[in-house]
């Protein structure tokens, strides 16, 4: 299990969370609950990975719910500067189809 920190930012209806260290089974809760603390009013999330090392298929769950949620809401997911490790992640399990991200 690894350590994460995470750093959240309220603008209008983003929430913008930026993500240090691992989101593993250990820990996705933790990721989860930090977001869902913010989420009342937001359309838009940004994850900024840049310092995220992995992303476990726990984490990855995550990122399918808050996607079909915010799908249904008109809304928008964006993974900005994920890490190589984690770019190939989403490569392999096809998130790079299904959700928007920036390098």
């Amino acid at each position: 299990m690894g350590k994460l920190n995470l750093t959240t930012n309220r603008e209008n209806d983003t929430l913008t969370v930026q993500a240090v260290g691992r989101i593993d089974t250990g820990n996705y809760i933790e990721f989860e609950k930090a977001i869902n603390a913010e989420i009342d009013g937001v359309k838009n999330i940004v994850l900024d990975f840049e310092k995220l090392d992995y992303i476990s298929s726990s984490g990855l769950r995550v990122l399918i719910s808050l996607h079909k949620m915010l799908l249904s809401e008109d809304g928008k997911l964006t993974v900005r500067h994920p890490t190589t490790m984690v770019r190939e992640v989403f490569d392999v399990t096809g998130f790079t189809e299904m959700i928007n991200i920036e390098n």
